[in-house]
């Protein structure tokens, strides 16, 4: 495809490269095309930030040249798009662009394998408001790292001299919807190698719902301690407890959760419910639907209270309840898990326990029977602001772990 088919280059830059390029160099300038792409569009400055210069075509063409010159000197790698079918993407993905891969919340991530002795990544961030920072944890072979994206595009070198065979990576948005997207561009290795990650058949999926403890919010502290940096420097929704229990269980994992929401009350101002934004792609009011039908959970795990608080017994569980109908109308055969808060005081963990008994008496008695509730025997708050460390968020995995299997044991188990 034509680079200029899905990027909103000026029509002017577009001229002069199509007289200046010839065709078999087409794959070198899609790539560079993108970086430009994201880096000399007029960008908007939030308050108390500098704005960016747009750059005039003569500049963008002649970074086109600089660059493209470089990477053939440089780089026998082969560009692939973010779309190839090699590679598997897990969780609300945004493919508008037929060359890119665009998403928001928190624990989504792609798998890949490649063959050779390198390989990197070209991605944007969207640095909302200038200031808003994502982190990734990058998982090779095995080994995992976590990074702060610094720059609103990319070029993420994943690995140099590595060995010869097979490599198998892993990338997973670490922080959640509002500190903004990311959006994979392509993939620069040797050669993608078809996806290992079903050979042995279809993965359980695992949906967990929740709030600012399902993000894996304030967790983190192994590069910036609590109370210093920014909000999002202590995200990682890699390691909260979701994903940690699903890879324990072989199982793919998706996040809908956002920090400060509650069922019927959110906290810090934060104006809407989870009820109210579920079922959107980007987990916010403005954002487009989500199309339920393209992941079907085998178990959606649900954690929501802690910023409710005490409240209204009868209001809070019927509002429980009809969340529930809602999830069951998209998800027929998804088993629902029911869940304390695992960083609650001794008198919210008494009021969600009543609550939730409460609750399934009710879906009981509507007809709803695949519905369980995991009662948290442990407080885990370790970490900024009273939220479980990544520590923790292991131990509440391995709390969970065998009563989740259990449940996943009576469903159809992948060979």
């Amino acid at each position: 495809m034509h680079p200029f088919k899905f990027l909103y280059i000026p029509s002017a830059i577009q001229k002069i490269v199509k007289k200046t390029w010839r065709p078999h160099q087409l794959n070198r300038l899609s790539l560079i095309t993108i970086l430009l792409y994201f880096s000399i569009q007029t960008i908007t400055a939030a308050p108390g930030t500098k704005a960016i210069v747009k750059d005039t075509a003569a500049t963008a063409i002649t970074r086109i040249h600089n660059q493209t010159r470089y990477i053939q000197k440089t780089d026998s790698l082969k560009l692939y798009s973010a779309t190839d079918t090699l590679i598997r993407y897990v969780g609300r993905i945004d493919f508008a662009h037929p060359e890119l891969a665009r998403f928001w919340n928190p624990g989504i991530y792609l798998s890949l394998y490649f063959k050779g002795s390198s390989c990197k990544v070209i991605l944007q961030d969207q640095v909302q408001y200038g200031v808003q920072h994502n982190y990734i944890e990058i998982v090779l072979d095995g080994k995992r790292k976590r990074i702060r994206l610094n720059h609103q595009t990319d070029t993420l070198t994943i690995a140099t001299e590595l060995s010869a065979g097979t490599h198998h990576l892993i990338i997973c948005k670490d922080t959640e919807s509002n500190i903004g997207y990311i959006s994979i561009a392509g993939i620069l290795c040797q050669a993608l190698l078809p996806n290992q990650d079903l050979k042995n058949g279809e993965k359980y999926l695992i949906e967990c719902f929740g709030d600012s403890i399902t993000c894996g919010a304030s967790s983190d502290l192994s590069g910036v301690p609590c109370g210093q940096g920014r909000w999002e420097d202590q995200h990682n929704a890699y390691m909260s407890y979701g994903p940690s229990l699903a890879r324990m269980l072989h199982a793919d994992w998706i996040i809908t959760a956002v920090s400060g929401i509650g069922l019927i009350h959110s906290c810090c101002g934060l104006k809407i419910t989870l009820p109210e934004v579920y079922d959107k792609l980007a987990l916010s009011p403005d954002s487009i639907n989500w199309n339920f039908q393209k992941y079907q959970p085998d178990l959606a795990t649900i954690c929501l209270g802690q910023n409710d608080g005490l409240q209204d017994m009868n209001q809070f569980c019927a509002a429980y309840v009809d969340f529930i109908q809602k999830l069951r109308l998209h998800y027929p055969k998804t088993t629902f898990v029911l869940l304390t808060s695992p960083m609650a005081d001794t008198a919210l963990s008494h009021f969600l326990q009543s609550a939730i008994v409460k609750v399934e008496d009710a879906l009981k008695n509507k007809g709803e029977h695949n519905t369980y509730h995991y009662f948290f025997k442990n407080r885990y708050n370790g970490g900024c602001d009273g939220h479980p460390t990544t520590r923790e968020h292991q131990k509440i995995a391995t709390e969970l772990f065998v009563f989740i299997q259990n449940i996943l044991r009576t469903k159809i188990i992948p060979s």
